[in-house]
């Protein structure tokens, strides 16, 4: 039988709320579903968003009250799947946990929503969210199956930097790989969320569970992002779907820019000319001073012959690849979504500075077999009578 399904990715961001984030979620499934696309990944903390350029008022020995109400935003924000601080495992994905007698579910009904989604569209949904579960936050994917609902969730196990300052540690426990029959398709499923995927030891943990997709929710937007994609699913002999937001300042939450705003407007938006120790441009004898920031907050400077301006309208800077036009026009992430194939090979994408961009593609799982003629990582060879790895709480053999 053949062993051939569509996979693939959105390149999405974090809306405004969480009731916008999940509508677009909705409708994007919906035509990935008319795509003929089985399996669908959102991006690293697509509900409940990635606070990118947010310092939360935080420094070493300090924290600010305006950072504190930050954080207030950012929890209020998050998604409650309804599971315990420490992870009920099974019981939580078994939704034999107590209920809230008030609303006769656990959690704020985003994971029912996820799970109608799926049923309705027939697509195998993986989203990145930001869980709240008790105090603390934790930077999570959900694996969402159309007949069984939710199978499975990964909590980030180590979070990158300032990310540490808002998100917990996952157990690793939740390396746990989930398994599917989609269309006829055996499908064992991995996650690793950002920057876990170049944790060494950690991939090898999914290897070993014989994945066949490899799920990778990321924000890095860097070109070397692809290089490790590459890597891991040559190494892994698996498919790998890698999903980024693409996402530009204007449309980053007001409370970490301080800009009222709303979606389906241009404001925040700032081409601004900027006088030099207040002097008047035309001191500069015909040349004119044009002022932008970048996205990591440095001053950039351009002159311009004033012969050449038109008085009657605004001053803009020249065009630039990570800047159309002004500050709020700025990418703060420019995405870098991919999907490569067992052989280390990029089948579609990179896709750079395309907001909602729909990536996909047939592929054939026998590959998979294909390439362990001659490499498994974690088996022929991988000398398990000289090299042993052990993980708190996870069977590394494959699943059933």
């Amino acid at each position: 039988m053949p062993q051939r399904l569509t996979i693939g990715l959105s390149q999405s961001h974090t809306l405004s709320s969480l009731h916008l984030t999940l509508s677009a979620l909705r409708e994007t499934t919906k035509e990935a579903a008319q795509k003929g696309i089985s399996i669908l990944l959102f991006p690293e903390a697509y509900l409940g968003g990635y606070p990118r350029t947010c310092s939360f008022g935080a420094a070493v020995g300090s924290r600010s009250d305006a950072g504190r109400d930050q954080f207030l935003e950012y929890t209020k924000s998050a998604v409650d799947l309804g599971d315990t601080p420490n992870g009920a495992g099974d019981a939580w994905i078994e939704k034999k946990l107590p209920l809230n007698k008030e609303t006769g579910r656990r959690g704020d009904g985003t994971r029912e929503y996820l799970e109608e989604v799926a049923r309705e569209t027939g697509v195998f949904i993986i989203t990145g969210v930001v869980e709240k579960a008790g105090g603390s936050l934790y930077c999570a994917a959900v694996y969402v199956d159309p007949t069984r609902g939710v199978i499975g969730k990964r909590r980030k196990v180590m979070p990158t930097g300032s990310e540490r300052l808002v998100w917990a540690q996952g157990s690793a426990s939740t390396l746990e790989a989930v398994t599917a029959t989609i269309k006829g398709v055996r499908v064992v499923m991995g996650c690793a969320i950002c920057w876990e995927n170049y944790m060494p030891l950690l991939r090898y943990s999914i290897y070993s569970q014989g994945v066949n997709l490899w799920l990778a929710p990321t924000a890095d937007p860097r070109d070397t992002w692809e290089a490790l994609m590459r890597t891991i699913a040559c190494e892994g002999r698996c498919f790998v779907l890698s999903a980024n937001q693409c996402i530009k300042k204007k449309n980053l939450p007001g409370w970490i820019t301080g800009a009222k705003h709303d979606s389906g407007s241009a404001s925040g938006v700032r081409v601004h000319e900027t006088l030099a120790n207040g002097i008047p441009p035309n001191v500069f004898k015909g040349r004119r001073l044009s002022m932008t920031r970048t996205e990591e907050n440095h001053e950039i400077a351009w002159t311009c012959d004033n012969d050449a301006i038109d008085e009657s309208k605004p001053l803009e800077a020249p065009k630039q690849s990570r800047d159309a036009s002004g500050e709020g026009e700025q990418f703060v992430s420019i995405g870098g979504s991919c999907i490569v194939n067992p052989m280390g090979k990029t089948i579609a994408g990179p896709v750079w500075e395309q907001e909602n961009d729909l990536l996909f593609a047939e592929v054939d799982f026998d590959d998979c077999d294909r390439g362990h003629l001659d490499f498994d990582a974690s088996g022929h060879y991988s000398r398990p009578d000289a090299f042993k790895l052990t993980v708190e709480g996870l069977d590394l053999n494959p699943p059933p």
